[in-house]
């Protein structure tokens, strides 16, 4: 039993240093199931990766045609539950980074 509680202090301190890391960097990649307030998740890519964006993103027009984009692909009965962009990861990163800067 003790081995099994020491594995868990480490997977939670690696978790902990990892979203350190994120954080500082200026990620947007979400690390935990947690979603800051002021702020939602998508999931982008063939992998569904899962990204953390700000609701302000949701008033940018080019944000606005990811998301008409989403919904002529899936429609809104998506079978994942959440918001997938359905655009490469790099294009997201790309605009999203375009969108952080203005």
């Amino acid at each position: 039993m003790g081995r099994s509680l020491i594995g868990i202090v480490h997977a939670k301190d690696k978790l902990r240093i990892r979203k350190s890391i994120s954080h500082r960097n200026g990620s947007m990649l979400a690390t935990t199931n947690q979603v800051p307030k002021g702020h939602f998740a998508v999931y982008v890519g063939e992998t569904c990766r899962r990204f953390v964006v700000p609701i302000a993103y949701l008033n940018q027009p080019l944000f606005q045609d990811l998301l008409h984009w989403a919904k002529e692909e899936f429609g809104y009965n998506h079978p994942m539950g959440g918001l997938t962009i359905p655009c490469s990861e790099d294009y997201f990163i790309s605009l999203t980074s375009l969108l952080k800067s203005s």
